[in-house]
């Protein structure tokens, strides 16, 4: 049996992500595996930009639920939501 030590939580990199996004690595598969297993965490307003993952990908939503959309900048963001508009 190997005992392995959790990661530290990360902040999400912005080239994946806009806003707060904390990301909390589970486990990795040894090579030739590409199994990553991570717990995502979104502030409110946050969101993921579109990206690919080489091996796929797939999501499970535990609270909230995902809209699919282009990916679009702050500003584009704050004018959709502005409640004042």
């Amino acid at each position: 049996m190997e005992i392995s030590r959790s990661a530290a939580t990360a902040k999400g990199p912005a080239e994946t992500f806009t806003g707060d996004v904390w990301v909390d690595p589970i486990t990795r598969g040894m090579p030739p595996s590409q199994l990553n297993v991570a717990a995502v965490r979104f502030a409110p307003g946050a969101r993921s930009a579109w990206h690919s993952h080489d091996g796929g990908q797939t999501l499970y939503v535990t609270e909230g639920a995902p809209r699919w959309g282009r990916h679009v900048t702050d500003a584009e963001y704050q004018g959709q939501h502005d409640s004042r508009k």
